[in-house]
């Protein structure tokens, strides 16, 4: 991942600031470079859009479980179902189920 790539994300979305895939592309480009905490602040706004982005819930659950923060994980999680399943998106759904009996409890 070059800065580039960064920079021509971030060019995009001043000219569409509310496309939800490229706010995503970018929070996972700044995952990639160390930047966890504007990736998460990123991630978690998308959960919150109207509609909320079902991969976003994805995503920062597993970013979240990566930095030890489990119950934070686990409830994203579970909201991620909750909106999957409003969407009628059963893969995500399924996906973050999975995800969620493999958490352990802290």
């Amino acid at each position: 991942m070059t800065d580039s790539r960064l920079q021509k994300l971030q060019a995009m979305l001043e000219e569409d600031p509310n496309d939800p895939l490229l706010q995503y592309m970018l929070a996972l480009e700044l995952d990639k470079v160390g930047e966890h905490d504007r990736s998460l602040e990123l991630l978690k706004g998308l959960t919150q859009a109207d509609p909320p982005y079902v991969p976003a819930f994805v995503m920062a659950g597993q970013q979240l479980a990566v930095i030890g923060r489990t119950e934070e994980a686990r409830s994203m999680w579970e909201s991620g179902v909750q909106e999957a399943r409003r969407q009628n998106n059963d893969h995500a759904a399924e996906e973050m189920t999975q995800f969620l009996s493999e958490l352990p409890y802290s």
